[in-house]
C-alpha cells in the first residue's frame, strides 16, 4: 500500500508520499507529518453518499435496509480536510458526526459491473459525513443543507492505494471517548457494488468521492469537541467543532427547527415523544481494535 497526501508546502498545494512520520514531495522536500497543513487528498467534481449501509445503523432506527442503496449529494463546497474546523452555524444545535470510509475514483467510470469496479478505484480515505439536523424538516428529502453545508465533508488525512476493504475496523471518538465502533463486515453493500451502482447512470470522474455509510451511534457534538475517525489501514481523520461567526440569516428561507423529527434523528431514536429507546452502545461492543 502507498499513502498519498495533499498538503500546503511553502504555501503551494503539493502531493506528497508518506514515509513513516515524514511526508516527501517529488522534488525531495520533507515535512514532518505533525507539522503539515493538510488539504483534502483529492479535488472531486462530486461527492456522493449512501444513506444506510450498516446493519447496526438500521437496527438503531428500528427500520430495515432498502432492497438497493439510496444516495444523496454533498456539494463540493462542503469539502474539508484533516485537522480543520467543522462549523456549526450560530443558532443551530444538532450537528452530528458520522464516521465513514470514502472511496476515491481513479478513472472515468460508467456502466461497469461490480467485478470491474476495483479497476476504477484509485484508493480509499477516511471521511466524516456531518449532518446539520436543524434543517431536516425542510431538507429531509434532498439532505442539501443537512449534509451539504460548508465544511461538513472532511476527508483525509491521505489516499491509500491497494487497501483491502474487507473486515476492517472503523471507530469514531469524541474527545477520546469511543462513540462508534464497527467493521466493514457489517456493510450490506461493499465498495465495488456501490461504485458500479452509481456508475450505471452517473459518470464518475477521477478524484470523485463516494461515502460508504456509517455504523450506529451518530450523536450531536458541540463547539470545542475534537472528533476522530480511525479506519484500520487508512489512518485517523481529526477535526474540531467551531461556532460559526454569524447566525443563520432570518430574513430569508426556512429556519433551524427542533421538531420531533429533528430530535429523533439526532439522538438515534432515543427521545420522549415515542418512548422509543435507542439500542445501547453496549450492544455494539468492540469488534476489532483499530489501534492494533
Amino acid at each position: 500500500m502507498t499513502e498519498y497526501r495533499r498538503i500546503l508546502l511553502d504555501g503551494y498545494p503539493c502531493q506528497v508520499v508518506r514515509h513513516g512520520d515524514e511526508l516527501v514531495s517529488s522534488d525531495g522536500r520533507v515535512v514532518a507529518v505533525n507539522d503539515a497543513v493538510h488539504l483534502p487528498p483529492t479535488e472531486p467534481s462530486k461527492i456522493i453518499c449512501v444513506h444506510l449501509n450498516y446493519q447496526s445503523r438500521t437496527d438503531e432506527f428500528m427500520t430495515r435496509l432498502p432492497p438497493a442503496p439510496t444516495y444523496f449529494h454533498k456539494p463540493i463546497t462542503a469539502l474539508n480536510s484533516h485537522r480543520a474546523g467543522v462549523v456549526r452555524p450560530l443558532g443551530c444545535k444538532w450537528l452530528n458526526y458520522e464516521g465513514e470510509i470514502v472511496i476515491v475514483i481513479g478513472r472515468t467510470c460508467r456502466n461497469i459491473s461490480p467485478q470491474e469496479a476495483g479497476n476504477y478505484i484509485a484508493g480509499y480515505t477516511v471521511g466524516n459525513d456531518y449532518g446539520l439536523h436543524d434543517f431536516r424538516d425542510t431538507d429531509a428529502g434532498s439532505m442539501l443543507r443537512v449534509k451539504g453545508s460548508d465544511t461538513l465533508a472532511p476527508v483525509g488525512p491521505g489516499l491509500v492505494t491497494d487497501w483491502d476493504f474487507r473486515n476492517k475496523g472503523i471507530q469514531t471518538r469524541v474527545n477520546g471517548v469511543v462513540k462508534q465502533n464497527s467493521t466493514t463486515a457489517e456493510m450490506e453493500w461493499d465498495m465495488h457494488y456501490l461504485v458500479a451502482d452509481i456508475a450505471r447512470l452517473i459518470t464518475l470522474s477521477p478524484g470523485d468521492l463516494l461515502f460508504s455509510g456509517t455504523p450506529a451511534y451518530s450523536r450531536p457534538v458541540q463547539p470545542g469537541d475534537v472528533v476522530e475517525v480511525e479506519v484500520e489501514g487508512l489512518g485517523t481523520l481529526t477535526n474540531h467543532i467551531v461556532d460559526g461567526p454569524t447566525p443563520v440569516r432570518t430574513d430569508v428561507g426556512a429556519q433551524p427547527t427542533e421538531s420531533e423529527e429533528v430530535v429523533s434523528t439526532a439522538l438515534g431514536g432515543d427521545w420522549e415523544f415515542r418512548g422509543i429507546r435507542t439500542p445501547s452502545k453496549d450492544l455494539y461492543p468492540s469488534r476489532i481494535n483499530v489501534n492494533e
